[in-house]
């Protein structure tokens, strides 16, 4: 029933973008070079990052430290006042 509602009612207004090839691409370079770094990102906010990255998308959240680490990537942070 829920699975039945979100594919008539918010799928249509809310596309789900892939986690494709370009998407992996991204992601390795991203993770790779962070590693090297020092910084190992989490797993999931890197692929966060890539889907967004590239689709030219930000990634709008509520803690933006999980993202700044990515480069090219632009990030919105959901101001508090509005939490």
């Amino acid at each position: 029933m829920l699975e039945t509602y979100l594919d008539d009612a918010l799928q249509p207004s809310l596309p789900v973008l892939p986690y494709d090839d370009r998407a992996t691409e991204w992601h390795a370079e991203e993770r790779a070079r962070l590693t090297g770094e020092g910084r190992t990102p989490a797993f999931v906010d890197g692929q966060i990052a890539a889907v967004a990255a590239v689709h030219q998308l930000a990634v709008v959240t509520l803690d933006p430290s999980h993202f700044r680490p990515f480069e090219g990537l632009k990030i919105e942070e959901i101001p508090l006042t509005i939490r």
